[in-house]
């Protein structure tokens, strides 16, 4: 298969034209033309249909589509790591779930980058599904997930752990509730996949509780959201300590005890088995185990 020509596929697919991709391309619209049809004839399917409105996939084509994103995807991460081994450039690529990259780690990376200031760090915030999926494909060497995961091409080590408390705006809230009126509380929640709902999901499972057993209001992707959510009277939510240091502190939210229920979160460290790391993220691995690291 030519990954020139897919490539050209691709672009055309995502301009939604022939002409505008030819351009993009530096190619005629014959010339491109041409290499869209070779393509059909390689896998004997028609890949595109053109229309008043640009152009619009097949459902072979929906299938070659969505493997030229993963294939071109790789083609990009294999220049670029060759490209930083042939000029010796030190990059870290990293990709951390929401509750801990958009809190914790900041000030991490921050003593990290201030002990190795020739390394560029390239650090994304994802859901925990999101990560493993991003270290799958090779946008990332290295990710930081809640809660350990079982998938047979990666490896993890431990960080550290975390509680996960039931919090609310409001200071008249009891202080402690039992599971019976945790079915009834209106709650916040973060969307499926993310490590924080999977920790909640896990601890209720304990006593006979599901997700579907509660009264979620709605969820979102963000923590900052939820937080928000909360502090504005909207519901309750299960949210990590280590996201709501200030916010307890300050006294613009409040814990709530469940009675019997106790849920934590566990950190790891991710990457790729057999991955060769480079010396700079091995040191990196090493720092985020250690008592240096420095969460916010």
């Amino acid at each position: 298969m030519n990954l020139q020509y897919l490539k050209s596929f691709y672009i055309t697919v995502k301009l939604n034209s022939i002409s505008k991709a030819a351009k993009e391309l530096h190619l005629t619209q014959p010339g491109l033309s041409m290499q869209l049809q070779s393509l059909e004839k390689e896998f004997d399917s028609k890949l595109l249909t053109r229309s008043n409105r640009g152009v619009e996939l097949t459902d072979a084509g929906k299938i070659l589509f969505d493997y030229a994103d993963t294939i071109l995807s790789l083609q990009d991460n294999i220049q670029r790591d060759l490209s930083n081994f042939k000029t010796s450039k030190k990059e870290l690529f990293l990709g951390a779930c929401k509750s801990i990259g958009e809190h914790a780690l900041p000030c991490s990376i921050y003593i990290f980058k201030n002990q190795h200031p020739d390394i560029n760090i390239n650090f994304n915030i994802y859901n925990s599904q999101d990560v493993i999926n991003r270290l799958k494909d090779n946008t990332i060497n290295l990710g930081i997930v809640q809660g350990h995961i079982s998938e047979e091409t990666i490896d993890s080590e431990f960080i550290g752990e975390d509680p996960i408390l039931l919090v609310t705006s409001s200071p008249t809230q009891k202080k402690e509730i039992s599971l019976d009126e945790l079915r009834d509380i209106p709650l916040i929640s973060r969307e499926k996949g993310s490590g924080n709902e999977k920790s909640v999901e896990e601890a209720l499972k304990q006593h006979g509780i599901r997700s579907e057993d509660l009264n979620i209001m709605y969820r979102l992707n963000s923590m900052e959201a939820i937080k928000s959510s909360v502090a504005s009277g909207k519901g309750m939510a299960f949210i990590p300590k280590l996201t709501i240091e200030r916010e307890l502190y300050e006294g613009t939210l409040h814990p709530v005890n469940v009675e019997n229920l106790n849920v934590s979160s566990s950190y790891y460290i991710i990457y790729r088995k057999k991955h060769p790391f480079s010396i700079y993220e091995e040191e990196f691995k090493k720092f985020l185990q250690s008592s240096s690291r420095g969460f916010c």
